[in-house]
């Protein structure tokens, strides 16, 4: 029952609940956001959803645009700025993606939305995780997040869809909070960003430069359809 149905009611008050609570808050950093990054201070990005629809995942920008004298942004660590980084480091640009959860593309707890781009490179079991809405912290966030290899977060996913319960959901989001809390486990050490899962698998070698150029193709494909 509570899988099915109160899941998603219980998902709907709560985001709409914290976008009240919240708004004070979110009037700043938009506010902020529109000063630091330079103009529209949201990032929004087509995520695949329940049953892979794609969606419009928002957060806020942390990454301005500039750009080389040819006219191309310019690497991610140095569109970092430190406004972008503070929100990063405090989570504070998931904020927006309440939005997502009020209208029904997202969870407050489930498997996170990935890329596109991510899931093409995925094999069948693993994408079962999108049978299920993806969600705003999960088992994988609590368990490594950004620290964990891909293989390991998507295990996470797929045990946390074989059996999502009340008490199990409210233990998540505590878990999250002290995450969130003690900054913890936000980046791969060494990066500004984690690693796609095909450049992640090209690098071991499970994937070949020709399957990797097709998968990216079949991604960029599934946008033009969506």
């Amino acid at each position: 029952m509570y899988k099915n149905g109160l899941k998603r009611i219980i998902d709907f008050i709560c985001s709409l609940c914290a976008l009240i609570i919240l708004s004070p808050v979110l009037i700043i950093l938009i506010v902020f956001g529109t000063i630091f990054m330079g103009g529209n201070p949201f990032f929004t990005q087509p995520r695949p959803g329940k049953n892979e629809k794609i969606f419009n995942l928002v957060k806020f920008r942390t990454m301005d645009n500039r750009k080389n004298k040819n006219g191309e942004l310019l690497p991610d660590e140095v569109r970092l700025n430190q406004y972008g980084r503070f929100l990063r480091n405090t989570s504070l640009d998931e904020l927006p993606e309440l939005i997502n959860i009020l209208k029904g593309d997202m969870a407050v707890i489930g498997p996170r939305p990935q890329l596109v781009r991510d899931m093409v490179f995925m094999t069948d079991e693993q994408r079962k995780r999108h049978t299920v809405r993806p969600g705003l912290s999960g088992l994988a966030q609590v368990n490594g997040r950004n620290v964990i290899t891909w293989e390991d977060k998507l295990k996470w996913d797929l045990k946390y869809i074989e059996n999502i319960t009340f008490l199990g959901d409210v233990s998540l989001i505590l878990q999250t909070i002290g995450k969130v809390f003690k900054r913890a486990d936000i980046n791969r050490e060494g990066t500004a960003s984690d690693i796609d899962f095909g450049v992640y698998l090209l690098g071991k070698g499970e994937v070949s430069r020709e399957e990797y150029n097709r998968k990216q193709a079949e991604a960029k494909e599934l946008l033009k359809r969506r």
